[in-house]
């Protein structure tokens, strides 16, 4: 059985959920009790380690996907408020100045005490990000929180082990290469993993020396807002780190044309809830009645409800666009001929809940179990979409596993497991799915300049 997720990099990522048991396994023991009304103190533009007002005045709401009822009013950042981010940024990185003096080793463990930070306040973060977001509390306090905790002291580890080469070369000569921060950094990250992608584009850039201007999702800005009071409790300089809740055709046009914005790196478009949902799965002929028949009956007692209910396995969707985007997709998957083997409607009234769906030989954009008996045919199958992220092969064949591995045209293939991510491992996608990758060394070279410097000798010795 082949399980493909060939989809776009947006979200780039649940994490390691494949490792956790069920969230109907939980204990009350093993995750502390969730703060189901949290207060929210911080709604503002985070500029040079202070929360302001936005230049318009203007605010927008930010709701809790479960009810429908909006949590509270934040800043709502734009034009203006990226111009005053970018120059607390840039002089934050002028030459000479803290940040730019700073010891390796220093910017190393300001990252491990933002850690320590988030760490301490682990409970209220994942509560927070349950609120703002809906997905289980059970999956932010286990998975997310957990990882960004990880993601953090592993870019802390390498701030002080980026370095050059020397190099021989011809002549009476020294040469040898420095790397050296890019500069500013514009950072627009998504609504689905919020603390996550977050932590994902903090670690490499600070890890290297950047000073950063973030956007927020305007659907999930709560959590980033808390974290960057975090950033100014562990001691960055002001201006190193600038966050910005608004929307992208304001906040995020103004990051990206901004000319005196150096890189700028951003998760896309999202077309579900996690990147790397499985929405194609391939399954062998002899085993493919029984596989959907499995399913749909995994797919019935799946728990959907309260995400602040450890028994719950499913939370609403985002917001209501997004539901309603899904709910299309349903009954697109209908109206091409495709047999709904279960759900596929929407839960309640109140909140963004959809039933767990599940389609039979389905070749639309949603949710799909679909027959194979050629190896080759299913991996050219696999591959004839324009995304590219991640995809798995289940399967006791070792030369099967590693014909797939090699075959497919993704980033990530997973072998007999799914979805499993760690901050040492790169994440990203071929083709439509993103260039470059997070986690893991590979990510720190987005966001370092090679430098080559040449000194004349007056002679030469080996």
């Amino acid at each position: 059985m082949l399980r493909n997720v060939l989809r776009h990099s947006s979200f780039l990522k649940a994490a390691a959920r494949a490792n956790l048991p069920s969230a109907a396994a939980y204990s009350a023991p093993a995750i502390p009790e969730p703060i189901t009304s949290p207060d929210i103190p911080y709604t503002g533009v985070f500029i040079n380690n202070e929360f302001h007002k936005s230049e318009s005045g203007k605010q927008f709401p930010t709701i809790n996907p479960a009810t429908g009822e909006v949590i509270t009013m934040v800043e709502e950042g734009d034009k203006a408020d990226v111009e005053k981010a970018v120059k607390a940024a840039r002089q934050a990185f002028e030459l000479n100045s803290d940040w730019r003096q700073m010891d390796a080793y220093d910017r190393g463990q300001l990252l491990n005490r933002l850690a320590d930070l988030i760490e301490r306040d682990a409970v209220y973060l994942a509560s927070l990000e349950t609120l703002d977001n809906g997905k289980p509390y059970s999956n932010s306090f286990m998975v997310d929180v957990a990882l960004v905790v990880k993601n953090l002291r592993y870019f802390a580890g390498w701030a002080d082990k980026i370095h050059g080469q020397t190099i021989p070369t011809d002549g009476p000569h020294f040469a040898y290469t420095r790397h050296e921060p890019i500069g500013v950094c514009g950072q627009i990250i998504p609504w689905n993993f919020p603390l996550l992608m977050q932590a994902w584009k903090f670690g490499p850039a600070l890890a290297t020396g950047n000073t950063i201007v973030m956007k927020l999702a305007e659907q999930t800005p709560l959590t980033g807002l808390y974290v960057a009071k975090l950033v100014a409790e562990a001691g960055f300089p002001a201006g190193v780190v600038n966050v910005i809740p608004g929307y992208g055709p304001s906040a995020g046009a103004a990051i990206a044309s901004h000319m005196d914005v150096d890189k700028v790196a951003f998760t896309g478009s999202t077309e579900g809830q996690c990147c790397c949902a499985g929405t194609r799965i391939f399954v062998e002929d002899a085993i493919y009645d029984e596989f959907v028949e499995r399913s749909v009956e995994r797919a019935k007692i799946r728990q959907v409800g309260d995400p602040f209910d450890l028994k719950t396995e499913q939370g609403p969707q985002v917001d209501e666009e997004q539901m309603n985007k899904i709910l299309s997709l349903i009954e697109s998957g209908k109206k091409e001929g495709a047999k709904m083997c279960f759900g596929g409607k929407r839960v309640g009234e109140k909140g963004y809940f959809i039933e767990p769906t599940v389609f039979a030989d389905i070749f639309g954009p949603v949710q799909q179990i679909m027959r194979f008996s050629d190896i080759n045919d299913v991996i050219k199958r696999a591959n004839a979409t324009v995304y590219g992220l991640a995809a798995a092969v289940f399967t006791k064949d070792l030369d099967k596993a590693n014909m797939f591995a090699q075959g497919l045209r993704a980033g990530t293939v997973w072998i007999n497991c799914y979805d499993v991510l760690n901050a040492q491992t790169p994440f990203g996608g071929y083709k439509m799915s993103g260039q470059g990758r997070e986690n893991s060394e590979y990510a720190l070279r987005n966001y370092y300049e090679v430098k080559a410097v040449i000194t004349k000798l007056p002679v030469k010795n080996a």
